[in-house]
C-alpha cells in the first residue's frame, strides 16, 4: 500500500477541490472499504472528492483477469481503462460495448456513473454490459443482475454501495479496429435534431456550435460511424497544454470564430473518412491536460437531458446559452434511447446536451438558470458532470432517488464512502 498524505486533487473541470490522504493499493489484497474509491478523476465535479478524508486510489489495480474469446466475456480489476481495453481488444474483433467521450475513464468509474456513448440510442448505457460485480465492503461480495437494489444502487450508485474491486464485461464484437465515418452539417436546430432522429448508424454524436444565433441556431456536424478494417493512418503524437491558459484564449470572439472555422471544415456535400477507433471515440484524449485550456479557475459542464417531447425546451435552452457569450467550443448533442441501468443512471430517452463553460459567476448564474429549465422540462441533469446544482433538484430529477438511499444505508451504514458530492447534495437522505 502506497501512501499520499496530505494531498490537495480535483475533479476534471479543476473547479472544485480537495485536500486529504490518498491510498494507493497495488494489490486486491490491500483493499479496504474505509474511505470512497477514484479512478484517474475524469468525472467534472466534486464526485471523486472527499475533503478531509481518505481516498482510495484504484489506479494500479488495473490488471486483465480473464477473457473469453468465443463469448466476449472479460474479468478485469476496476483500475483499469477503458482506452486500455480498446487499444488491447479493438485489434482482436473485440471493444466495450460502450464508451464514454474518454478512454482514460476507468472501469470502476464507468460503473459507478453508468456512462453512455455516441450508440446510446442502440446499446443502452455501460452497466447493461456488465455481468458481475465484485465490490469490497465488510468482505468481498460477487453482485449481478439478479441481485437486486444493490445492484441497482450500485449502478450509477456513485461508488456508494463499497468499493468496485472487479468487474466482468460483456464486450461485442467489431468489423476491426478502425472506424468508417461519414460527416455531415446540420444547418440550424432543426435539421440537427431530424439528423440525429433518421441516423441508422451503431454510433451518432453531434457536435454543436453553441454560439450560433438567429436563424443558425443549433447549427452543427453530425458525425455517424461503423467500425471496419482498413491501413492505420501514419501515428500522430500525443500533445500537451503546458500551462494554464490566460482567461481571454476562449473569450466569446474568438469562441465565435473557432467554432465558424470548425463547422465549415465539413463540405455542404459532407464526406466520409477513415480514423481510428481512439480517434473517434476519444478525440480530446490526444490532448493531455485540455482541461487547462480554461485557466486556473476552471470550469464547469452542463450536461442535461430531456424527453423527446421536450424538444422544443432544450431548443429554449439552448438559445438562452447561444445568447449568454459564455459557451467554449465544447458542445455536443445526441438522441439518447431508454437503456439506464441503476436508480441513480443519468440516461432516459430524448435528447442530451452537453456543454462546457469557464468557472465564472456569470457562468455560474446561466448554469443555475439552465437547470430550473431542465427540471420544468422534466428532465436531469448528469452527476458526473455536475458542480452546482441542488440536492432538491437533484432528487426531484431522480425519482427512484429514494430507493438508491435506502440500498446505500444498508450497504454503508457509517458513511464512510460519502464524498463532497453526496454531502453538498445530501444524496443520502431519503427525500
Amino acid at each position: 500500500m502506497i501512501w499520499a498524505k496530505d494531498q490537495t486533487y480535483s475533479g476534471w473541470g479543476r473547479a472544485l477541490s480537495a485536500k486529504g490522504d490518498i491510498a494507493i493499493p497495488d494489490t486486491a489484497e490491500a483493499l479496504r472499504n474505509d474511505g470512497p474509491a477514484i479512478g484517474n478523476r475524469r468525472s467534472y465535479g466534486d464526485a471523486p472528492l472527499n475533503s478531509g478524508g481518505k481516498a482510495i486510489d484504484m489506479t494500479k489495480l488495473d490488471r486483465i483477469i480473464s477473457f473469453d474469446r468465443e463469448t466476449g466475456l472479460l474479468t478485469v480489476q476496476a483500475g483499469i481503462t477503458l482506452g486500455e481495453l480498446t487499444r488491447v481488444f479493438a485489434p482482436q474483433g473485440w471493444m466495450p460495448a460502450v464508451v464514454p467521450g474518454t478512454g482514460f475513464a476507468t472501469v470502476g468509474g464507468a460503473i459507478a456513473m453508468d456512462v453512455h456513448g455516441k450508440n446510446h440510442h442502440h446499446a443502452g448505457s455501460f452497466c447493461q454490459h456488465v455481468t458481475a460485480i465484485t465490490l469490497i465492503q465488510d468482505k468481498p461480495r460477487k453482485i449481478t443482475p439478479k441481485t437486486g437494489a444493490l445492484w441497482l444502487a450500485t449502478c450509477g450508485g456513485l461508488g456508494q454501495t463499497g468499493l468496485i474491486a472487479q468487474a466482468t464485461l460483456q464486450l461485442v464484437r467489431t468489423r476491426g479496429d478502425m472506424m468508417l465515418v461519414t460527416e455531415q452539417r446540420a444547418s440550424d436546430w432543426d435539421e440537427h435534431l431530424s439528423l440525429l432522429d433518421n441516423s441508422q448508424a451503431p454510433y451518432t454524436v453531434g457536435w454543436i456550435d453553441a454560439t450560433a444565433t438567429g436563424e443558425d441556431l443549433g447549427r452543427g456536424i453530425v458525425e455517424e460511424g461503423e467500425t471496419c478494417k482498413g491501413l492505420r493512418p501514419t501515428a500522430r503524437g500525443t500533445k500537451k497544454v503546458p500551462f494554464n491558459a490566460p482567461h481571454w484564449a476562449l473569450s466569446s470572439p474568438i469562441v465565435k470564430l473557432f467554432n465558424a472555422a470548425y463547422y465549415r471544415r465539413v463540405p455542404k456535400i459532407g464526406r466520409t473518412v477513415v480514423r481510428t477507433v481512439q480517434d473517434f471515440f476519444f478525440p480530446l484524449d490526444k490532448i493531455h491536460d485540455w482541461n487547462k485550456l480554461y485557466g486556473k479557475r476552471g470550469f464547469h459542464q452542463f450536461q442535461c437531458v430531456v424527453p423527446l417531447d421536450q424538444s422544443e425546451a432544450l431548443r429554449t435552452i439552448m438559445q438562452t446559452i447561444a445568447t449568454s457569450g459564455l459557451a467554449s467550443p465544447l458542445a455536443v448533442l445526441k438522441r439518447m434511447g431508454e437503456g439506464r441501468e441503476g436508480y441513480l443512471s443519468f440516461p432516459m430517452e430524448g435528447y442530451t446536451l452537453a456543454v462546457d463553460f469557464p468557472n465564472r459567476p456569470a457562468a455560474r448564474a446561466l448554469i443555475k438558470r439552465l437547470e430550473a429549465a431542465t427540471l420544468n422540462a422534466g428532465g436531469r441533469l448528469y452527476l458526473a458532470k455536475d458542480a452546482l446544482s441542488t440536492g432538491a433538484a437533484i432528487k426531484s430529477m431522480y425519482p427512484e432517488h429514494s430507493n438508491w438511499a435506502r440500498a446505500v444505508a444498508k450497504a454503508d451504514p457509517e458513511g464512510q464512502l460519502q464524498t463532497d458530492m453526496t454531502r453538498r447534495l445530501d444524496l443520502r437522505t431519503p427525500q
